[in-house]
């Protein structure tokens, strides 16, 4: 008859397991074993720490590989991560059993946040030498994510005029009381504590509002001034917006990173730009949605020979007229016209201003309009067909007739597919909803870190495959029979309580100690 399994907590193990036994092979830990030996650190950055006294430092490597596999298994808290080190078997293997405590693991963050940000370069490079990269399709996108201030600590422009007016209102009545009472009292009269606290208030709202004036910004978290509110799960929050290029292929994030910037209508050609530096070259086609759509965007991404197709935004919508639809219209350049379908030249109007990061545009009017046998379908404004034009003007061109290509419809359309699952992963799956860090420079090291952990999931299923793929090697002769012998030496032995008394204490202390 069977009895139940229980805990023995008397047995002793006579041979103790090697520390490789405690994970199975394919353990996402010896994945990130593998991936952080394989990185030269010092030329990715990271500090090298060297004393004559006290105890020896933790090497680099040991606390990337914490890191690492902490955003792996949704450990980014340091104090969590210290607590893992002692308590998470896999973390106690991939440290060798040592346990860095939290201040170590946030030295280290601090001192090497650039180097970090290198890693998911470094992992994107892997991912593309193991052919899960396609280049043939990127989708860029933003999210917007919440800010560690909270938005009820935020300072208002307005709020803080009319506090201040109101400050000064008291002050100007308690200095007309003071004076008063200095007149009529004798002797020395001490200032009331009231008007000293009136003081101080109004100098730190001065202050507030100097920040303000000096990055020109019309809401400021004192706490975290890097920060800008804008939209956030259907609230207005503090918060950063992040960015993701993703490959088509396998979805590998291939640059990623952060701004404060609410638009992301001037961030197209700086995501190019990091897809470039990590890959040495762009997809074939880069799509994005109508937050990117800026015509001085869409010309230098043509400038510097980038295929984009952006959806119709701000920048490049408009109605279609046919035949007489502004892409059908020719510039001349000697004689600075532009000349319509019909032959009709139009001449410059003037300028006009599109906003602070929108380039001017030149107006060119047509003169004849009132005998125009074709007004009808041309125009309907009552002073004729006006064109602008400017310098992005035949990329803005060119990006509407890719639009109407059904073949580039179809791609624009699977935008979503590509990219959209990425951040539903990242934030719904992961639970990746708001910084634990302050800062710019601090909340683009940890982006990079949950990018990097999100690719190398990736990585781990591949390098996973290639594992069970792999056919052994069959061991035969005298060295099959060595590799036979040492692995029945090194089985654990379970010795029970009752046979370790009659052994005695003699033999166990002396076996407890063994190491391959």
């Amino acid at each position: 008859m069977s009895q139940e399994i229980r805990a023995d907590y008397d047995q002793m193990d006579l041979l103790p397991q090697a520390l490789e036994d405690w994970v199975p092979s394919d353990h996402p830990a010896r994945f990130i074993r593998e991936f952080v030996d394989a990185l030269d650190l010092a030329e990715l950055g990271f500090r090298q720490r060297e004393s004559e006294e006290g105890r020896p430092n933790y090497a680099a490597d040991l606390l990337l590989k914490v890191w690492l596999y902490g955003y792996l298994a949704r450990i980014r808290s340091t104090r969590e991560l210290e607590r893992a080190c002692r308590e998470h078997l896999s973390l106690v293997w991939l440290t060798g059993r040592h346990a860095p405590d939290h201040n170590t693991l946030w030295r280290f963050w601090r001192e090497n946040r650039a180097a970090l940000r290198q890693v998911f370069r470094a992992g994107v490079r892997v991912a593309a030498e193991q052919g899960l990269t396609g280049m043939i399709c990127h989708a860029v996108d933003g999210t917007k994510i919440r800010a560690v201030a909270s938005r009820r600590t935020v300072e208002h422009r307005q709020e803080l005029e009319r506090a201040l007016q109101q400050v000064e209102a008291s002050i100007a009545e308690m200095e007309a009381a003071v004076e008063a009472a200095e007149e009529e009292a004798t002797g020395e009269y001490r200032l009331p504590e009231q008007l000293q606290e009136a003081e101080k208030l109004r100098e730190a709202i001065r202050g507030s509002l100097e920040r303000m004036q000096e990055v020109e910004r019309e809401h400021l978290h004192p706490g975290e001034p890097e920060a800008r509110l804008m939209p956030c799960e259907g609230r207005t929050e503090p918060a950063y917006n992040a960015q993701a290029v993703v490959d088509a292929q396998q979805g590998v994030i291939v640059a990623a990173t952060v701004v404060n910037a609410e638009s992301d209508n001037q961030l197209l050609v700086p995501m190019l730009e990091e897809v470039k530096a990590n890959l040495g070259e762009v997809g074939e086609e880069t799509v994005a949605d109508g937050g990117y759509s800026s015509a001085g965007q869409l010309g230098e991404a043509q400038a510097r020979g980038y295929e984009v197709l952006v959806a119709p935004g701000a920048e490049t919508g408009g109605p279609h007229r046919g035949a007489y639809d502004s892409c059908k219209f020719e510039y001349d350049p000697q004689r600075d016209e532009v000349i319509c379908p019909c032959g009709e030249r139009l001449k410059f109007e003037g300028w006009e201003n599109k906003g602070p990061h929108r380039p001017a545009v030149r107006r060119y009017r047509c003169r004849g309009y009132q005998e125009c046998p074709v007004r009808a379908l041309c125009s309907r404004g009552r002073n004729g067909r006006r064109i602008e034009w400017s310098a992005q003007h035949e990329a803005v061109l060119r990006q509407r007739s890719k639009r109407r290509d059904p073949t580039k419809q179809a791609l624009l359309r699977q935008r979503q597919a590509i990219v959209e699952p990425v951040f539903g992963i990242l934030k719904q799956v992961e639970g990746f909803r708001r910084w634990t860090v302050r800062g710019l420079e601090n909340v683009r090291t940890q982006w990079a870190l949950v990018c990097t952990a999100y690719n190398l999931k990736k990585l781990w299923k591949a390098w996973k495959k290639g594992l069970a793929a792999a056919t052994p090697v069959p061991m035969s002769g005298m060295v099959g029979e060595l590799s036979r012998a040492l692995s029945l030496m090194l089985t654990p032995v379970r010795v029970p309580a009752a046979a370790r008394t009659a052994l005695g204490d003699t033999l166990i202390p002396s076996c407890a100690f063994l190491r391959l």
